[in-house]
């Protein structure tokens, strides 16, 4: 148990130091390594995380708005941060006074940037996103160029990169959609080229990208899900396996435990939890656990999942609640007060991952760790 907390969230920095490596031993000379920290590092905890990456491997962090830019620098990171999202005209003097990076797609948010940097006396480094056909954020053709050419001859900004991002890579082995965008972002930075503008920095490759396809890492990459040892899907996995490539063998970061708190009988023909919605057919041992859909073990879960407790699959019995889950511990001997209950990880020769976990409520792994609350203690481990 750790310390006073019922439910905790362990990450193995030895995990994350591999996986890094694993992307550093792929990427070509010079090429450098950003790992978006987004979304509380995708439920791993941003402040931890933005503590540790650049001593792992990172060269850059990665985040969506200017609030996480400032929570990962408070936390100590020294190295470069792009924000990655759109950053309000009130933000934009911590921007500069930050030296943030950030991403911009209209010119009203430039002619900000460049003002403010002005009357600081500063130059502020900024990325553009090329559309290439996942249409959120970006631009393309004309507008593309005109903001480009805008920054490029401005005193007080300074065109530092261009990137894009893939729609589709993930999902399937037919590449065809990918290698199309690659082709359009290429087209795009041509373009920029033809008058006289080559940013310092291109970047198109985020996890996905950057175990498939070299000829996308140019001069950084970007892999999220996968620097945590999380595969982006299983397509990814079998193309690389179809191209005769070895695997990459990603280690796991994270791992959600909580504890027994009690253990009870309940004889044959009476229902668990709200609703009535599980009847026991004979008598059954229960355990509680101090867990519920607030702390992110969602609804989805009930009468679906299960939890490991001393190396054994335990079944969630009834619906889950706001802070607490029933499990069936009948065939699992010598259950006890405090017994560790992993939701995630390793427990013995068994393993629940965070696909499967999420697969049981009908999502992706992605949006089940980056739910994790963030008043869930995170704490290292080796």
């Amino acid at each position: 148990m750790a310390g006073m907390d019922l439910t905790w969230i362990e990450l193995s920095k030895g995990a994350l130091e591999h996986n890094l490596g694993l992307f550093r031993e792929s990427m070509a000379e010079g090429v450098r390594l950003l790992v978006p920290i987004k979304a509380n590092a995708y439920g791993h905890g941003l402040a931890e995380m933005a503590r540790v990456m650049p001593s792992c491997g990172a060269d850059w962090l990665g985040v969506h708005s200017l609030q996480e830019a400032m929570i990962a620098q408070d936390a100590g990171a020294t190295c470069p941060i792009l924000v990655l999202g759109y950053v309000p005209f009130e933000g934009m003097e911590e921007v500069v006074r930050r030296g943030l990076r950030v991403m911009v797609t209209n010119w009203e948010s430039a002619e900000a940037l460049a003002r403010i940097a002005e009357a600081l006396d500063e130059r502020v480094a900024v990325h553009l996103k090329i559309e290439t056909g996942t249409n959120r954020q970006g631009l393309q053709g004309r507008d593309l160029l005109i903001l480009a050419r805008s920054i490029h001859t401005s005193k007080h900004l300074v065109l530092e990169g261009c990137y894009t991002h893939f729609a589709n890579i993930e999902d399937t082995t037919d590449h065809s959609y990918a290698k199309m965008q690659l082709e359009r972002f290429e087209r795009g930075l041509e373009m920029l080229e033809k008058h006289g503008i080559r940013p310092q920095i291109r970047h198109a490759a985020a996890s996905a990208a950057s175990m498939l396809f070299r000829e996308t890492h140019f001069e950084m990459i970007r892999p999220g899900i996968s620097a945590y040892g999380l595969w982006p899907s299983r397509e990814t996995y079998v193309s690389l396996l179809q191209e005769g490539r070895s695997s990459f063998p990603l280690r796991p970061v994270l791992s959600w435990k909580t504890v027994v708190t009690q253990v009870k009988e309940v004889v044959a023909g009476e229902y668990i939890g709200y609703g009535c919605t599980y009847r026991t057919t004979r008598g059954i041992r229960l355990a509680i656990l101090p867990i519920g859909y607030y702390d992110g073990y969602d609804r989805g879960l009930s009468n679906v999942g299960y939890v490991l407790i001393r190396g054994q699959r335990a079944p969630v019995r009834g619906r889950i609640c706001m802070n607490l889950t029933m499990v069936d511990v009948t065939d699992i001997g010598g259950v006890d007060l405090e017994d560790e209950v992993v939701l995630i990880g390793k427990q013995g020769e068994e393993e629940i991952k965070a696909e499967s976990f999420a697969s049981w409520f009908g999502t992706i792994h992605y949006e089940a760790v980056s739910r994790l609350p963030h008043h869930i203690r995170r704490r290292w481990v080796a």
